[in-house]
C-alpha cells in the first residue's frame, strides 16, 4: 500500500476536498475560507466556485443557522468558525442544531459539521486557545470529536461528513503540523471507538487530541525507568467509548485523565465519574486527572494555566508509587 509523509493540515484538507467530489450537497462556509487563514481552504473556493465555498463573514450564530437552513434542505453544510473559542455567540443556534431531530420526532436529519480549531501552547491568547468541550457535551443531540493523528483525522472527517446528525469537529493547532507516515487513502472511522495509542500495564492514561501526544511523550520517558503506561484515546467525546477505557482500567487498576479543557465541570471530570461508577472495585488508587487550571490561558501564563509534561509524569510516578522522573518535553511554539 503507498504511503506518504503528510501534515495533519494537508490531510483535513484532501479528504475535505475528496468529499465535496464525491457529494455535490458538501457546502464549506465560514470565517476567512477564501482566503483559509489557516491554509486548509486554500484552492477550494478556485475549484468548487462560491456556490460551495461560501466567505460569510464574524458571524458565528447566523452561519451556524444558515447551516441548520442548509442541512434541512439536503445540503451537507461544514461550518468553519475559526477557532472553537469563537463559536461562544453561536450556541443557541447550536443547541438548536442539537434539538432538531427530537423536535421533529425524528423524521428530519440535520447533517451538518462545526470544522474547528481548538487548544493552547502557541502564545496566542486568552481568545485564541480555549478547548470549549464541556459547552458541546451538555448540548444534547450534538456529537463531538477530538483527534489526536493524522490518520484519525481523516477517517473521522469522513464520518462526520456522511453522518446524519449534528457533529462539532475540534482539532487541536497544536496537531496542524505535525507529520506522519499514512496509507494515500483512508476509510471512515467509526464515531464512539476509543483506539489504544499505546498499550501498558502499570497505569492507564486517558488523554484527548494534543494531550494524547503529551503522554505518548511522557509514557516514552518513563518507559526507561520501568513504568508501563497504557495511553486510551477516546477520539469522540459524544458518543464516549466508555467500555473500552473499563477495560483498560481493570487491566492496570490505576488511571489518570488528561483534558486540556477546563478541569472544573471539563470532560476529565465526567470521565473520571464514569470509571468510577463501571470500575470503583478495579482501582487501587484514587483516579487522578489534570486539566487547565481554572484561569485564561494567555501567553504569559500558558506554563502554569496548560496541562504540562511534568506535572503528567508526576501524577503518574505517584500513582504508582515510584520515584519522581524529571521529563524534558517542549510544548511551546
Amino acid at each position: 500500500m503507498a504511503t506518504q509523509m503528510r501534515t495533519m493540515l494537508e490531510v483535513m484538507k484532501s479528504t475535505l476536498r475528496e468529499e465535496m467530489l464525491r457529494d455535490p450537497k458538501v457546502v464549506y462556509m465560514g470565517e476567512c475560507v477564501v482566503g483559509s487563514a489557516m491554509g486548509m481552504t486554500n484552492g477550494l473556493y478556485e475549484e468548487f466556485g462560491p456556490n460551495r465555498v461560501i466567505e460569510t463573514g464574524l458571524v458565528e450564530n447566523t452561519m451556524v443557522a444558515a447551516g441548520i437552513g442548509l442541512a434541512e434542505r439536503g445540503y451537507r453544510p461544514i461550518i468553519d468558525p475559526m477557532m472553537a473559542d469563537f463559536l461562544t455567540p453561536a450556541y443557541a443556534a447550536m443547541t438548536i442544531a442539537g434539538k432538531n431531530r427530537f423536535m421533529h420526532g425524528g423524521k428530519m436529519t440535520l447533517p451538518m459539521v462545526i470544522l474547528t480549531t481548538m487548544g493552547g501552547y502557541l502564545g496566542l491568547g486568552a481568545e485564541h486557545s480555549g478547548c470549549p468541550e464541556a459547552q458541546v457535551m451538555h448540548m444534547p443531540g450534538l456529537k463531538l470529536v477530538v483527534p489526536s493523528s493524522i490518520e484519525d483525522a481523516r477517517g473521522l472527517l469522513m464520518t462526520a461528513i456522511r453522518d446524519n446528525n449534528p457533529v462539532v469537529y475540534y482539532f487541536h493547532k497544536r496537531l496542524m503540523r505535525e507529520k506522519q507516515e499514512i496509507a494515500e487513502h483512508g476509510e471512515p472511522i467509526p464515531f464512539g471507538v476509543a483506539d489504544i495509542k499505546r498499550e501498558g500495564t502499570d497505569v492507564t492514561v486517558v488523554a484527548t487530541a494534543y494531550q494524547v501526544k503529551l503522554c505518548l511523550d511522557v509514557a516514552a520517558r518513563l518507559a526507561e525507568k520501568g513504568i508501563s503506561v497504557e495511553v486510551v484515546d477516546p477520539r469522540t467525546l459524544v458518543p464516549l467509548d466508555i467500555a473500552t477505557i473499563v477495560k483498560s482500567v481493570k487491566k492496570t487498576n490505576r488511571v489518570l485523565v488528561v483534558d486540556e479543557d477546563f478541569i472544573t465541570c471539563g470532560p476529565g471530570g465526567e470521565i473520571a465519574m464514569q470509571i468510577m461508577e463501571h470500575a470503583f472495585d478495579w482501582l487501587d488508587q484514587p483516579i487522578k486527572r489534570i486539566g487547565t487550571k481554572g484561569w485564561v490561558p494567555a501567553t504569559s501564563v500558558d506554563r502554569f494555566v496548560l496541562p504540562q509534561p511534568q506535572e503528567i509524569a508526576d501524577a503518574i510516578t505517584a500513582l504508582v508509587g515510584a520515584e519522581r522522573v524529571l521529563v524534558d518535553i517542549k510544548t511551546g511554539k
